[in-house]
């Protein structure tokens, strides 16, 4: 073959694999991507919570909880510490065999819920809780868990948690003391927690829960005034019993971790009837990409109730 007969040659060869490129990037660019092969939902978990709520001894077992998930198609699990700690000696030969069992199931331990209290003038007592919320990131850390939900702690005003609900959250403060008052312990306490949050390489999720957590500006000024990546929240879906729509969307751009409730059978304190249509586009508006753990809160048989609430929150949460 003579030199322009070859350069021909090799100007056709590449004219026909460009063509070919663009056929398979328009080919790509029009697949859907349920046949793709990419993930198209954000990932949904198990709060172990789901099953053991204080009360049903028979999955106080976390790994009974774990095997459950797998069971039904969880991709994740999330653990609730206070459920661990009233079922086995928190060693770390303990911790690591609910690591490995999660592990053997294909199943990340994605998150972990834990209880601690800032709410009160007792400085000693905030330092104690700064101490047990250190060691709970610790435990985190070795479960190689990524996120953990706190919460600020409330007064303690309510007789029990019933109350509590009755009074739809609503707490009364110490006597001589204002939520104003709390603020400052609350922000100083969780400043004290981030050098081990960030060396342990755990996200702080502060909840709209109760307490001065109550209200979406209550969360966001203690998130903001902390000013740290390793506080960020863990937005509930079903704590916000008014305006939830609207509450949830001023805290969607700090999302580290979703708990979404369900109430299938009725619920136990309250029920909400959630749109998680809605709740999705809102938090996908918002560009959240993480995880969504399930925390079933309704009366109706774990066999049933849990399935549903994974079809539903699988269905919202596909993009």
């Amino acid at each position: 073959m003579d030199r322009r007969s070859f350069f021909a040659a090799t100007t056709t060869c590449f004219a026909g694999q460009t063509l070919v490129s663009r056929d398979v990037v328009a080919a790509r660019k029009t697949e859907s991507p349920k046949n793709s092969g990419a993930r198209i939902s954000n990932p949904i978990a198990l709060s172990t919570y789901s099953l053991w709520r204080f009360r049903n001894e028979a999955f106080r077992d976390v790994h009974r909880c774990i095997e459950i998930a797998s069971e039904f198609g969880f991709d994740g699990v999330e653990l609730l510490l206070y459920q661990i700690e009233q079922n086995t000696l928190l060693s770390n030969s303990a911790m690591q065999e609910i690591k490995r069992h999660a592990f053997r199931l294909g199943l990340p331990l994605c998150g972990m819920s834990t209880h601690q209290g800032f709410v009160t003038p007792d400085k000693e007592k905030r330092q104690r809780n700064v101490d047990l919320t250190i060691g709970q990131i610790e435990t985190c850390c070795q479960l190689g868990i990524p996120t953990m939900r706190v919460n600020t702690g409330r007064w303690g005003t309510s007789r029990n948690f019933d109350e509590l609900m009755k009074n739809r959250g609503i707490e009364p403060p110490l006597d001589g003391y204002t939520d104003e008052d709390g603020y400052p312990w609350v922000i100083e306490s969780f400043e004290k927690c981030l050098p081990t949050a960030e060396k342990c390489g755990v996200v702080l999720g502060l909840e709209n829960h109760w307490g001065l957590g109550l209200t979406p500006e209550g969360v966001t000024r203690i998130v903001d005034a902390v000013d740290s990546p390793w506080l960020q929240v863990t937005v509930d879906t079903g704590n916000f019993l008014e305006d939830p729509y609207e509450r949830l969307e001023q805290l969607a751009p700090r999302a580290a971790f979703v708990q979404a409730k369900t109430y299938y059978g009725g619920g136990q304190w309250y029920e909400i009837d959630i749109d998680y249509d809605r709740v999705a586009k809102m938090l996908h508006r918002h560009n959240y990409k993480g995880w969504v753990s399930l925390e079933f809160e309704g009366m109706e048989g774990y066999e049933t109730a849990i399935p549903k609430s994974l079809a539903l929150l699988r269905n919202a949460f596909t993009a």
